[in-house]
């Protein structure tokens, strides 16, 4: 069996009389240990299939299971341990808190974890101790 199988999983939302089906059908699966990719046009539903395996949506239909277990059966206490123990998110539009440095970020995230590793040695891994003690600034439109 595989670690992921997704069947026929449909997102459907609704806004006022319209509805839109984000996901309409999407099954994959994935083995333990695989590299896998979703691709697609803007507006195809990666995103969305992504936001449901990780657990931070819901679909509307369909079957979702993970290393046995179906997603859509978890109840919101099992939903936030499923994310907390077994799923990593890298945003594509990243918040962090601007009051605290970068070592603070990565610690006070490391609050939420089981086992987590030393936030410095994070941020040395990744190419940023030199940033450590320097504070997340958003980014502004200039005007010449």
């Amino acid at each position: 069996m595989a670690y992921i199988e997704a069947k026929d999983v449909v997102k459907t939302y609704h806004m006022g009389n319209v509805s839109i089906n984000a996901c309409d059908g999407i099954s994959f699966s994935v083995n333990e240990g695989e590299f896998a990719e979703i691709v697609g046009p803007s507006g195809a539903g990666k995103t969305t299939a992504l936001n449901i395996l990780g657990g931070m949506d819901t679909m509307t239909g369909g079957s979702l299971v993970v290393n046995g277990v179906e997603l859509s059966s978890l109840s919101n206490k099992a939903l936030t341990a499923y994310r907390r123990d077994h799923v990593g998110f890298v945003f594509q539009f990243y918040n962090l808190m601007q009051n605290l440095t970068a070592l603070e970020n990565v610690e006070f995230a490391a609050e939420i974890v089981r086992n987590p590793m030393d936030a410095a040695s994070v941020l040395n891994e990744v190419g940023l101790s030199d940033r450590m003690n320097n504070f997340h600034r958003s980014p502004r439109l200039y005007h010449r």
